[in-house]
């Protein structure tokens, strides 16, 4: 099947079947152990005291391991080395995990670690960002991104604004919770079964924690049961532990997290505090930003940096602004070492701004749609200015005003508005918003490096293929699309081929599938080994057509012809017979590297990105003035993809990324209390949307004519842009909290769960009535 089409996920029937194995469903090795954690119930203390000898009291209990067990390093830092496996003193989190215990069964390990003694000695946690600004308590020296001369500008403003926002994380909630199995095969090699999104990432860890070369360890994903980012690095600490069960007991050892404990001991998307000075003209015209940016890394360092880098360089979303200064930092405080989530930062980085736009526009009494427009980048500027960043990459294929129109007209924008304030007119304690968001996202890895990838095929004398790449399948639909980019690159069917589960002892040296490039970096390199493979084919296939050039043969559905006689042709399976007698190699490695792409972070400047993903989404609300709960009435999206490599796939990622958003935006509240325990650890408690939280009316339409020149077959990334298309919910909530009286600024919290709707509805009606005291009473006469 070639690209372009419509066709299921290559699992779909495995997983509604119930026939897809995980890490965990494999069939069970004899004298496999498993491990269960001893978890701190403080967010911050000193370990004075372990005694674990009455675990050994529990039938089934092997060993207990603590940081004397770790042969190697004692930390699984991704970035730098300051992520310790097993605390030796320090407990840095609630639920920290201090010691693992080891047993015949999972019950056995449970019971075990339920009789392991920790003493602790109590000390004060930093658990807000706040309060790791009091405390000056940070991970990192400040970054800034610079334009123009904010401060002048803002000294010359017509108006100035200033404010902040406060945006919570999001728990992951993959159905799938961490797992990992380590069999040790006695001649000192380990090979890892991860559900981890960075398999070399969990190679180089696990051999680190051992003591050995990564050559020793091999690292193989054969699915996860949902990614989102929470298994980029967050999967290597599991690995790492049952490696060091294994090495120390010579047994096959399985980790597999209850879903409580996945919640307690995994890094969260990162909050965030932005708090801005803003000048901008009478007419909504930004002139000049100057903001702060704090992300709240928890107690390790992890992907903190590009996180917040990548909030930094969002932070206008669609909009040009002229000048501008960005500083961000990375608080330190003392919970789970956020990581990791779909958007990287992206999301908060448009919060800040979208934030901005509203509060001018209620400002100068001025729609938000009109404030946006007036402020997006503009490729018909005469200086060209309006279409360059503020970290300077130009802007090429602005397609922010095609999507915005597009999804303007099909939604019918402008008469549901009049029909909406009608009824708002008409219901005091009913009202709905109406709104529309813009969407642009950068599409690379923040890290240059880290973008390249690598595939390797392999053809049996049989014709059939087996294909290999770096990528590793979350459920996303990524092997779907590789098996149809080698399927239409080779010229053959795709059930010729089987993909294989992602390893390290096939590709090497691989990229998180990260970053929304999973199928822009390997179906390039997929391309790229099929495209060796083919001009070797080319080569014994000429002569069976009595032909002098293979440059001028054609592979299209199991045949190979001559461009300029198709009638000529010869079958795929009597061309690899032919080459494998002529020993011919009927395998190739395929690598693909982005081009053109650079950063300077000391200059905070460069053209981080390939190109930029663009979208808009609208969307109508109603909100209950007595509870502050919402109703969504209808969505409409058009979403660029470039030119789809199956459209079906898309329509899944751009919808479910919708709700994914939606879910951080209105409901997903991650609570702390003042010790820094989290008490939103499990469903009861933490709540993600379901199929009542969908609207009937769900439209998403891609963009049409819109190939993309330099990526795989015209193709664009569709992971993480659409989570931002849900931003539109939050502003739909804002416009119907507006409805409930006469205010020149809406702030509402986010997550806008009931609670903080309710609040910002009451804040609402207050406000209204202190202006209409304000107002001057007019004579009878």
């Amino acid at each position: 099947m070639p690209t372009g089409q419509r066709k299921s996920h290559e699992s779909a029937v495995s997983h509604v079947s119930g026939k897809a194995v995980y890490t965990d469903d494999q069939r069970s090795l004899i004298g496999m152990l498993s491990l269960s954690p001893v978890l701190s119930p403080h967010a911050r203390a000193q370990i004075t005291r372990i005694d674990v000898s009455g675990a050994y009291d529990i039938e089934g209990v092997v060993t207990v391991l603590t940081a004397e067990d770790v042969p190697g390093a004692n930390d699984t830092g991704a970035i730098v080395q300051d992520e310790v496996l097993l605390p030796v003193a320090d407990v840095s989190y609630w639920g920290q995990a201090i010691v693992w215990v080891a047993g015949e069964s999972e019950e056995a390990a449970r019971l075990g670690a339920a009789r392991v003694v920790v003493e602790y000695e109590l000390l004060q946690p930093i658990c807000t960002i706040q309060e790791a600004i009091n405390a000056n308590s940070f991970h990192n020296a400040p970054q800034v991104i610079r334009r123009g001369e904010p401060e002048t500008a803002l000294q010359q403003a017509d108006i100035v604004l200033e404010g902040e926002i406060e945006m919570n994380g999001q728990d992951h909630f993959y159905l799938e919770t961490q797992a990992s199995w380590v069999i040790p095969d006695g001649e000192g090699h380990y090979h890892v079964y991860s559900s981890t999104q960075h398999p070399s990432e969990t190679q180089i860890i696990v051999a680190r924690v051992l003591g050995i070369a990564s050559n020793q360890v091999t690292v193989t994903c054969l699915r996860m049961g949902g990614g989102f980012g929470g298994k980029e690095t967050q999967a290597n600490p599991f690995a790492a532990i049952a490696a060091v069960a294994a090495r120390k007991t010579g047994r096959p050892v399985r980790v597999r997290l209850r879903r409580h404990q996945d919640m307690m001991l995994t890094g969260k998307r990162h909050g965030f505090l932005g708090q801005y000075c803003v000048g901008f003209t009478p007419e909504g015209q930004i002139t000049a930003l100057d903001l702060d940016l704090y992300a709240d890394g928890g107690w390790s360092l992890d992907l903190s940096p590009p996180v917040l880098l990548r909030a930094m360089l969002h932070v206008d979303n669609a909009y040009y602004l002229p000048h501008v200064e960005v500083r961000g930092r990375i608080a330190k405080t003392h919970k789970v070492s956020n990581t990791a989530f779909r958007g990287f930062g992206g999301p908060q980085g448009m919060i800040v701004i979208e934030e901005i736009i509203d509060r001018i526009a209620r400002k100068l009494n001025l729609s938000p749609d009109q404030v946006r427009e007036r402020n997006f980048y503009r490729e018909d500027d005469a200086d060209g200015d309006r279409n360059t960043t503020h970290y300077g990459q130009e802007i090429v294929d602005n397609r922010i005003l095609r999507v915005w129109n597009e999804a303007k007209a099909r939604s019918n924008y402008a008469e549901r508005q009049a029909v909406i304030n009608a009824f708002n007119q008409a219901n005091p304690d009913l009202k709905r918003g109406l709104a529309i968001t813009p969407v642009k996202f950068g599409i690379s890895f923040n890290k240059t490096q880290y973008n390249q990838a690598g595939a390797l095929l392999l053809i049996y004398t049989d014709g059939s293929i087996q294909l290999n790449h770096g990528g590793t399948e979350m459920g996303q639909g990524l092997h779907t699309k590789m098996l149809q980019v080698a399927a239409k690159s080779l010229g053959v069917r795709i059930d010729r081929f089987r993909v294989m589960p992602t390893s390290t002892d096939k590709v090497p040296n691989t990229s998180a599938t990260a970053a929304s490039s999973g199928s822009d970096l390997n179906g390039q390199a997929v391309k790229d080994a099929c495209e060796t493979l083919k001009s070797r084919l080319a080569i014994v296939a000429a002569p069976l057509l009595n032909l002098d050039a293979p440059e001028d043969l054609e592979f299209a559905e199991d045949w190979i012809f001559c461009r300029g006689y198709p009638s000529l042709r010869v079958g795929f399976d009597e061309v690899v017979q032919r080459a494998y007698n002529d020993r011919i190699s009927l395998s190739a490695t395929g690598y693909y590297r982005t081009p053109n792409i650079f950063w300077d972070a000391v200059k905070g400047h460069g053209r981080p990105f390939y190109y930029y993903a663009y979208g808009a989404a609208v969307s109508e609300v109603e909100v209950d003035g007595f509870t502050g709960t919402f109703k969504l009435r209808q969505v409409d999206i058009v979403h660029d993809v470039g030119e789809s490599l199956n459209p079906l796939i898309d329509l899944g990622q751009i919808e479910g990324g919708f709700v994914q958003g939606m879910g951080w935006l209105t409901m997903e509240e991650l609570v702390w209390d003042t010790e820094g325990r989290l008490r939103t650890f499990a469903p009861s408690t933490y709540k993600i949307p379901t199929i009542s939280e969908i609207p009937e009316h769900f439209q998403v339409h891609l963009l049409q004519r819109a190939a993309q020149e330099g990526v795989i077959y015209g193709s664009k990334a569709v992971g993480e842009p659409p989570f931002m298309l849900a931003m539109s919910v939050r502003e739909a909530i804002r416009a119907a909290v507006a409805a409930f009286g006469n205010t020149d600024a809406v702030l509402l919290a986010a997550p806008a769960t009931p609670e903080a709707t309710l609040w910002a509805i009451e804040q609402v009606k207050a406000n209204s009535i202190l202006a209409s005291e304000r107002l001057p009473v007019l004579s009878a006469e």
